[in-house]
């Protein structure tokens, strides 16, 4: 039974990243089924699809490539 669990475990952490653009299809998806106000499971939910949405937007990649372009530029200085 241990066993199984663990391979299953490791399924899930192989699943294919999703993009921003569908995270945040399932973020509006929670919203309009809370009806505006969140439970406490709902909101644990909408937590990790945030987290989730963050690591898949590009911007979020763009802005730490700046920051480093940024500190070099200013070291040339």
């Amino acid at each position: 039974m241990i066993h199984g669990m663990s391979t299953t475990h490791r399924h899930a952490s192989v699943a294919p990243k999703r993009s921003a653009a569908e995270v945040n299809e399932e973020i509006r998806a929670l919203w309009l089924r809370s009806g505006g106000t969140l439970s406490g499971e709902q909101r644990r939910v909408y937590q990790r699809l945030v987290l989730e949405w963050a690591a898949a937007s590009p911007r979020a990649h763009s802005h730490t490539d700046s920051a480093h372009s940024h500190t070099d530029s200013s070291k040339a200085a």
